[in-house]
């Protein structure tokens, strides 16, 4: 079966679209050629047509899923004043995050080492999402809301601690739950910035 006639954009976003699909049914690992053209209903020699490697494909991929959660977490910062709220619409974005999503970023940090182009990405977004959060800690500091030696090391210390419980639920969901995960994670940024105990509950203002 062929793909309908596309422009090369479009061929590229449909590759993308169905390789995710696959990636979020299968996993990273179990993600072939084969299976992406079944999803798009065409030929493997097909996909490689359009993409030099699956590795290339899958990294693409990822960055399309794993960037939109990006986006959504800096819109939510981008629209509170002040750091503290701005902190909390933070980790509001994040828990919204759903388990598809973290189970992708599980996938993507297992397999990095063995996919370079995958390997490059996860650490480009994920420095992002610790140059958003150092961004708002520099902002805490300069009007005395936070305190901390070094805002990238704190920044790296928190979302380190926030990724880390997260996966946790997502590889062993009965150990800790979501809800738990979310509180562990705030009340240490609130103990590592010098924040009040509940600092980031109920801080995000409303309409």
């Amino acid at each position: 079966m062929l793909m309908p006639r596309m422009s090369p954009g479009e061929r590229r976003a449909a590759l993308i679209s169905a390789a995710l699909a696959v990636m979020r049914r299968r996993g990273i690992a179990g993600t072939t050629a084969r299976d992406v053209a079944a999803e798009l209903g065409s030929s493997s020699g097909l996909i490689h047509h359009y993409v030099d490697s699956m590795d290339e494909l899958v990294a693409e991929a990822f960055a399309v899923a794993a960037g939109e959660d990006l986006l959504q977490a800096e819109t939510a910062v981008r629209d509170e004043i002040g750091a503290v709220p701005r902190l909390a619409a933070f980790f509001d974005a994040y828990a919204r995050g759903d388990d598809d999503g973290m189970q992708l970023w599980l996938d993507a940090w297992s397999e990095a080492a063995r996919r370079p182009a995958l390997g490059r990405i996860s650490r480009e977004l994920n420095e992002r999402w610790q140059g958003l959060l150092a961004g708002i800690i520099r902002d805490g500091i300069r009007e005395g809301s936070m305190s901390a030696e070094d805002a990238d090391s704190s920044a790296w210390r928190v979302l380190s601690l926030l990724d880390g419980l997260v996966l946790q639920t997502v590889a062993h969901g009965d150990v800790i739950s979501r809800a738990q995960a979310d509180a562990w994670a705030r009340a240490g940024a609130e103990g590592e910035l010098g924040l009040p105990a509940g600092s980031l509950r109920g801080a995000v203002r409303t309409p």
